[in-house]
């Protein structure tokens, strides 16, 4: 019987050991843990987790939205141009619900993904440097932002759609494509 139990939990270790779970690898020289698949770095006391293409995508798509958002906003209240402040609201209203589409793709993913909408430093930078700025200077800053915003999701949805691991994600990206596309547009006309 005392056999039989050492043999049963050796061959649940060996299983579990075979079924591609963690590998962990340490070094010596730098104290640190690195495991594969869903990768988890610790490296000197500090943690850096590896995300999978899926959540990364996901955070990149929610972010650029929190983006949008942000700078739309800061358009409606400080730009005097009625074409600016139209096109400002626009992003606001198809941000909004491209983040609803991106939850919800993301929530029936196997296993779910949960999008995080932190600004990117750079996002961030942009942002606290548009609320510097005021009339013509402003529209000019905005519209430009918009360009480079845009395009860098286009470029995204693009690349995303046609390699990416998710399906509902894949989906999400096609889909948005035409409307990326649209705003991508929009932005290059706008004058300020």
């Amino acid at each position: 019987m005392r056999y039989t139990l050492i043999a049963l939990l050796s061959g649940s270790a060996l299983a579990l050991s075979a079924c591609g779970g963690s590998k962990t690898e340490t070094s010596t020289t730098t104290n640190s843990v690195i495991t594969e698949g869903d990768t988890m770095t610790v490296a000197n006391d500090t943690m850096a987790v590896t995300l999978s293409p899926g959540q990364t995508f996901a955070n990149a798509a929610a972010s650029s939205d929190a983006f949008e958002i942000a700078e739309a906003q800061l358009a409606l209240t400080t730009s005097k141009s009625a074409a600016i402040k139209s096109f400002a609201q626009k992003m606001i209203d198809a941000h909004t619900a491209s983040t609803t589409k991106l939850k919800a793709a993301a929530a029936s993913a196997t296993p779910a993904i949960t999008p995080d909408a932190t600004l990117t430093a750079e996002q961030q930078q942009k942002v606290d440097a548009l609320k510097t700025r005021t009339g013509a200077d402003f529209d000019a800053a905005y519209a430009a932002d918009q360009v480079a915003g845009h395009q860098a999701t286009l470029d995204a949805l693009k690349a995303y759609s046609a390699t990416g691991e998710v399906p509902q994600l894949k989906t999400f990206a096609t889909g948005l494509v035409p409307t990326v596309t649209a705003h991508l547009n929009m932005a290059k006309g706008l004058k300020p």
